[in-house]
């Protein structure tokens, strides 16, 4: 009985002392270096994050750098000025192959053989002759008469004015001859040579001379395709969305739908391609290379993404809104449709053109359905054959002349253009109709 009391009293002794050693309170020492730990983890973290900003940054900047260094390029365009005689033949009209010919001999005298006519010829676009047929076209009194016109220059000479040429390309005599360099010279001596801006490039369809490829009816194919996906996309994708956040029950059905919904929008665009070949045109018979099959592509691929945005912007909205609204005796279409949805609008919006956005710099699923067919014509309609930008610029990476990089860098520029403008106005709406709660 003794040997226990005192071990009873022991123990709650040094119970007590442990406790004490336990609750001590840190010295000032130990909170300075805790003090000093944090701090530098806050300072490694901030410049981590530092580092990551600035070498996204520093990509961002050299492609940019790298795309308009090489695209400014297609915005100008070399033009020769020769004097053209324009004599009718039998058939009452010019003969414009021979009169640019005859022109280019007489400015240089010089020229004997055939091989240097053949040479001199070169210098002028393969196309010249059609251009100078269009403004004898626009005005007849030009027949029979001695005029100076400016014609557009050939590729290699457009690439040469430009200085897209290196000492190593110039040796080659598979681009430019001493000869015509020694022309050239003299057409620029004499002021017969000059850069212009291009408005080929941003009026006229795609083509096989460089110096005349265009991207307007890569433009208006473009809009016809983003304008059906829109028109498609957008109202199936708000109404599904307020489906599934207001008015769905809460069941496996629904959560199976969710599931999908999410997949979906992680699926790669080209599945949808091979959709759109599978049921548009192999079942449905709808034409190939048209934007209103590009659209319903475009638009299966953008409905998850409008369904999660919109979703997302419903959630958004405080209980409250809705709890008033109920009680003072509005339905639950009403509910939505008077006082939800118009507060969940500007990221309905702004989720709505970033699917937009990602929908206009697709390629593959546009390539499956057989936008990527060379189109010269301006599409009138959206069931047109026509082509996108994207597709436009895959076409003219793929092609072997030289003359069509710097129209794939001046391309990239113009689909760069839109695609900030639009996340710029989905950025605006955002910051303009937001409510904070």
């Amino acid at each position: 009985m003794t040997d226990t009391t005192a071990q009873s009293s022991v123990m709650p002794s040094e119970k007590r002392q442990s406790q004490s050693v336990g609750n001590k309170k840190p010295s000032a020492a130990m909170m300075a270096r805790h003090m000093r730990a944090r701090r530098r983890a806050e300072r490694r973290f901030r410049w981590m994050g530092i580092v990551a900003v600035s070498g996204a940054l520093g990509f961002l900047l050299f492609l940019l750098i790298s795309i308009f260094s090489g695209g400014w390029s297609a915005f100008l365009a070399t033009e020769i000025r020769l004097d053209i005689h324009l004599e009718t033949k039998k058939d009452g009209m010019p003969d414009y192959r021979r009169a640019i010919r005859e022109a280019l001999m007489t400015k240089f005298p010089d020229i004997q053989s055939r091989k240097d006519i053949m040479s001199v010829s070169k210098l002028v676009s393969k196309a010249a002759p059609r251009e100078l047929a269009l403004r004898v076209a626009d005005d007849p009194d030009l027949i029979g008469q001695t005029q100076s016109f400016w014609l557009p220059a050939s590729s290699v000479v457009d690439i040469f004015t430009k200085g897209g040429f290196t000492q190593g390309d110039l040796k080659g005599d598979h681009l430019l001859s001493e000869h015509q360099r020694a022309w050239l010279a003299t057409l620029s001596a004499d002021e017969d040579m000059r850069l212009v801006f291009n408005s080929r490039f941003l009026t006229s369809g795609d083509s096989r001379e460089p110096e005349l490829a265009g991207i307007w009816g890569a433009i208006v194919g473009s809009f016809f395709t983003i304008m059906v996906t829109l028109l498609l996309s957008f109202p199936i994708g708000v109404t599904a969305a307020i489906y599934l956040e207001e008015l769905a029950p809460r069941n496996r059905f629904t959560d199976l739908i969710e599931i999908n919904i999410n997949n979906l929008a992680a699926v790669p665009s080209i599945v949808f391609g091979l959709l759109g070949l599978a049921i548009f045109l192999n079942f449905m018979d709808l034409p190939r290379s048209a934007p209103l099959v590009g659209g319903m592509v475009l638009a299966l691929m953008t409905l998850p993404t409008i369904i999660i945005a919109t979703r997302a912007s419903l959630k958004a909205v405080p209980p409250s809104i809705r709890e008033a609204a109920f009680g003072m005796g509005a339905s639950p279409l009403q509910v939505v449709g008077h006082h939800v949805l118009p507060l969940a609008m500007p990221g309905i919006l702004t989720g709505t053109i970033v699917g937009l956005s990602q929908a206009l710099g697709e390629t593959a699923p546009l390539l499956m359905i057989g936008m990527v067919a060379f189109i010269v014509d301006i599409p009138a309609t959206p069931m047109d054959p026509s082509t996108v930008l994207p597709v436009q610029i895959f076409l003219w990476a793929d092609s072997p002349e030289r003359g069509f990089i710097e129209k794939v860098g001046g391309a990239t520029m113009v689909l760069l253009m839109f695609l900030v403008v639009m996340n710029s106005l989905a950025i605006y709406l955002r910051k303009k109709f937001e409510r904070r709660w």
